[in-house]
C-alpha cells in the first residue's frame, strides 16, 4: 500500500518507495544494491550499528525525499553524487564516523548543521569547522598579506630604476662618443635654456 493504493511489486527497482529499517541491530555495510532502486522516496537505516561507507552512487536515487543513516558506524566522506539529488528535503548523518569535507552543492548546504553534528571530522558548510583547503588569500594574516604587496611594490621599482639608470647610461654614452650627436643635443639645450629663461621673464 502506498498513499492509498495497492502498488505491484514486479519492478522493485521503479516501485518500492519506502524502507524502514530503523533502531535495530543492523550490522555490516549498506548493500550496493540500494543504488539500483531508482523510485526509491525514502530511506531509514537509523539507531542501527552499520558501519562501512555510504555508497557511492548514492546520487543514482533521484526520487529520494527521505534520507535518515544517523546513529550507525558509517564511515569515509559523504559521497559528492549526494549533492545531486534535487529532491532531498530531509537529511540526517548525524552520529557517525563520517570525515572529509562536505560536498558543496546547494541542496547539502541548505540543511541545518544538526544534519551533520557528532562527526567531529567533517568540516564545511554549514557546519561551523572550516576545512584545511578552504582557506583563502583573503583569509590569511594582515602582516603575510602586507609582506606580498611590499615584495610586489620593491620589485616594481627596482624595476624601474635600473630600466632609468640603464636608459640614461645609454643615452650619456652615445653623446659622449658618437660625435653626430653632440652637435644636434648642443643645439637642442641652447634652445631649451632660451625658451625657459624667455619664459621667467614673461
Amino acid at each position: 500500500m502506498w498513499k492509498g493504493a495497492d502498488q505491484s511489486f514486479k519492478n522493485a527497482d521503479l516501485l518500492l518507495k519506502s524502507i524502514d529499517l530503523s533502531s535495530n541491530y543492523l550490522t555490516g555495510e549498506i548493500p550496493k544494491e540500494i543504488e539500483l532502486l531508482y523510485g526509491l522516496v525514502s530511506l531509514n537505516l537509523s539507531r542501527n550499528s552499520l558501519d562501512g561507507e555510504i555508497i557511492s552512487n548514492i546520487g543514482n536515487l533521484q526520487s529520494l525525499e527521505f534520507l535518515d543513516l544517523s546513529r550507525n558506524h558509517m564511515s569515509g566522506r559523504i559521497p559528492s553524487s549526494l549533492s545531486k539529488i534535487d529532491r532531498l528535503a530531509m537529511l540526517d548523518l548525524s552520529d557517525n564516523d563520517l570525515d572529509g569535507k562536505i560536498p558543496i552543492g546547494t541542496q547539502l548546504q541548505s540543511f541545518n548543521a544538526s544534519a551533520y553534528e557528532g562527526n567531529s571530522n567533517l568540516c564545511g558548510e554549514p557546519l561551523d569547522k572550516k576545512c584545511e583547503e578552504d582557506t583563502t588569500e583573503d583569509e590569511r594574516p594582515a602582516a603575510q598579506v602586507s609582506d606580498d604587496n611590499s615584495t610586489f611594490l620593491e620589485a616594481l621599482y627596482m624595476s624601474m630604476g635600473i630600466g632609468f639608470f640603464t636608459g640614461f647610461c645609454g643615452f650619456i654614452v652615445s653623446v659622449l662618443f658618437i660625435s653626430s650627436l653632440r652637435g644636434p643635443y648642443s643645439k637642442f639645450l641652447n634652445t631649451l635654456v632660451t625658451r625657459i629663461y624667455l619664459m621667467t621673464q614673461g
